[in-house]
């Protein structure tokens, strides 16, 4: 078998490598993916020249010949005489050969094209790049493996629609003629279920506003969990994390943060947790802007969570920012009193019982 043989950076032609922001280890593992792909391709391909050889023997005579056609182009030339003369004759001769291949092919019953390799992308075959610029199903793998890397150190995994329970929201409407806690939060659950299940790249925006300990988080990942599960390229950050990969990026050498960015700019779908909480500088300010402004321009789906009312996210952000958030995203106010304190008396509950039951 042959070495294994990883796209890098450095392999890109074109002067490209000084333009792509994807790390060596982002390379090596979408070139991974692309070999593994190449060798199933072409470990199926024997297995199906097995079956026909064990048909035909001429089949097998048919490939042998074909093969020799680079060494006996080459010894025509190496010979001079009448060159154009002789590589006409072996056109001839191979076109005559790939002929009788295709009767034999056609006789036993397989159908046109069985024995020709089938690449994962017909494109570049696997390789990663045509003509030294990079193959749009190395993008792919690149934009998913930007994806797992940003979305490695979060918890996505951690909350489900199942988990969520409305018994920690009050029956007790806060205010006269308003509603309870529990209704409110069953109306929001049962949006949230819907827009997982109808998720699409066309899906509106939407925005989580209320107290801490509502659920916005776990709601938010139950989202994204199942958006992952339909195939489509999901990023969850609390904005203090987007904000910190972003600054981390733009002081690498030989990496542009433009690239980042696009990671979060172009994915189906971008979580933006806890929306406020972050150290308010000029550099986050900005970069929170330029993410929800392209995404909204591009008019890609955003979910952003925030514990601030709007007046005082205007403290932290332009008016012009907020209202553009407002004026995009599909408001959904989160109501009740902190479910994470309560989870924590019941397990605190538990706990004591259990103590004390071993007395």
């Amino acid at each position: 078998m042959k070495a294994i043989v990883y796209l890098t950076k450095s392999k890109i032609r074109g002067g490209q490598s000084k333009k792509v922001g994807y790390t060596q280890e982002m390379f090596e593992e979408a070139s991974k993916k692309l070999y593994l792909r190449k060798i199933s391709a072409q470990k199926e391909f024997e297995k199906k020249q097995k079956i026909l050889y064990s048909k035909s023997s001429r089949a097998a005579e048919i490939e042998s010949e074909l093969a020799l056609t680079g060494v006996r182009a080459a010894r025509a030339v190496a010979k001079g005489g009448n060159v154009k003369l002789e590589l006409l004759h072996l056109r001839e001769k191979n076109e005559s050969l790939r002929k009788e291949l295709s009767f034999i092919i056609n006789k036993l019953g397989f159908p046109d094209g069985y024995f020709k390799i089938k690449y994962f992308c017909s494109l570049c075959k696997d390789d990663g790049f045509i003509d030294g610029k990079i193959c749009r199903c190395m993008k792919e793998l690149l934009r998913k493996e930007c994806y797992r890397k940003l979305n490695e150190t979060s918890v996505l995994s951690l909350s489900s629609f199942g988990a969520f329970s409305l018994d920690y929201y009050s029956e007790v409407p806060l205010k006269t003629g308003g509603s309870s806690p529990r209704k409110r939060m069953g109306l929001i659950l049962d949006y949230c279920k819907n827009y997982a299940k109808d998720f699409s790249k066309d899906s509106p925006s939407l925005l989580f506003t209320g107290n801490t300990g509502l659920g916005k988080t776990h709601l938010s990942l139950a989202i994204a969990h199942e958006v992952i599960n339909k195939g489509y390229g999901v990023l969850y950050n609390s904005v203090q994390s987007l904000v910190s990969k972003m600054e981390r990026e733009k002081f690498k050498p030989n990496l542009d943060s433009s690239d980042l960015e696009k990671c979060f700019t172009d994915c189906d779908l971008l979580i933006i947790d806890d929306l406020g909480t972050e150290f308010s500088t000029a550099f986050s300010n900005s970069c929170i802007y330029n993410i929800i402004n392209s995404r909204i321009i591009k008019a890609k789906p955003t979910i952003i969570s925030t514990n601030f009312t709007m007046k005082e996210l205007e403290k932290t952000y332009s008016q012009s920012m907020v209202s553009r958030v407002m004026g995009n995203n599909i408001r959904l106010e989160f109501l009740g009193s902190d479910v994470r304190q309560k989870l924590l008396k019941k397990k605190l509950g538990k706990i004591t019982e259990s103590i004390v039951n071993k007395k």
